[in-house]
This record gives structure tokens, C-alpha cells and sequence, in this order.
């Protein structure tokens, strides 16, 4: 009987090694645009950690489609990166510092790329503000396409609801 878990297992482990490389999942060629795309989206989260502004202009595509998962005030989806960036801001105008994010980790799969990260700000309030992130990411000549964002959203909303949004300079409030 374990002779034949053996065969069978060494036969198994055979045909999945066959269809992998078939497959494309071995080789370096097949690994090409995921390291690539991992690449970019890693640097762009260094770039942002490091005190970079400029992320979301970075790394998305003008007419990206962003999915913001859950069932939270502030889930569905956004189209265009400036509309995306109408909801960061009212968001990011709430904090008394940025949010900087921690990478926890990167993977890739051709075009896709998932992230997994941590978000860390004070609020004006000064509570303070944690989310855990993961995002997948579908790239397309560099720039994200396609994004849907996972994330505590009671949190984030919380930070919305919470505290006013501050007068912006010239604002009639």
C-alpha cells in the first residue's frame, strides 16, 4: 500500500510538474512580467513609506477601475483615478499626519499583483488610525488597471464619520 501511495504520489507530483512548466509557471520568461510588476508596485510603496506623495499618480492608470470591497459606506467602485483621489483626500485632510504604509508582502502572477500592507496614521483627533491592507492590482504597461482594495472599512469610515472635514482656504463653511 505505500509502495503504491509512493507511485501514485511520485505520478501525481510528475503530471503537475509537466503541466506547470506546459503551464508556464516555470522559467524565466513566464516570471519576466510578474517580477517586473512586482518591481514597480514595490517601489511605488518604498517611494510612499519613504515620505513620497505621489503614489496613487505613480502607480495608477488616469482611468483605473477601483473596487473597494466590503459592504462599508465608502465600498464600490471608483472610476478614474481622480475620482479615486476625491475620496483619499476628504480621507487624508482628517489626519494630522499621513498614513505611511508597511509592506508586509508582495506577490505576482503575470499581470496581477497583490499586496499586502499595513497603514499607520494619527487622526486630528488624536486617536490613532491602523488598517490592514490587501490589494490586488492588475498592471498594464506599468500602471495599474484594475485594483480591488481590502480593508477594515469600519475603520476608515470611522475616521470619516468622526471628525470634520477642515475648511479648506478660501471655503465659504
Amino acid at each position: 500500500m505505500a509502495s503504491r501511495l509512493r507511485s501514485t504520489g511520485s505520478a501525481l507530483l510528475a503530471a503537475a510538474l509537466a503541466l506547470g512548466v506546459s503551464a508556464g509557471w516555470a522559467g524565466s520568461r513566464a516570471g519576466e512580467p510578474a517580477e517586473r510588476n512586482k518591481r514597480i508596485v514595490a517601489e511605488a510603496f518604498d517611494r510612499w513609506a519613504a515620505g513620497g506623495t505621489t503614489f496613487f499618480t505613480d502607480l495608477l492608470a488616469p482611468d483605473v477601475v477601483w473596487v473597494i470591497e466590503g459592504s462599508g459606506a465608502s465600498a464600490g467602485t471608483i472610476r478614474g483615478r481622480d475620482a479615486l483621489l476625491d475620496l483619499v483626500r476628504p480621507f487624508a485632510a482628517r489626519l494630522s499626519q499621513p498614513l505611511r504604509p508597511t509592506m508586509r508582502r508582495v506577490w505576482g502572477d503575470g499581470d496581477h499583483v497583490i499586496v499586502h500592507w499595513q497603514g499607520e496614521a494619527v487622526a486630528r483627533d488624536g486617536l490613532p488610525y491602523r488598517n490592514r491592507y490587501a490589494w490586488i492590482l492588475r498592471m498594464q504597461d506599468g500602471k495599474a488597471v484594475e485594483v480591488n482594495a481590502f480593508l477594515d472599512l469600519a475603520a476608515f469610515d470611522d475616521v470619516l464619520r468622526r471628525i470634520p472635514e477642515p475648511a479648506r482656504t478660501g471655503d465659504a463653511r
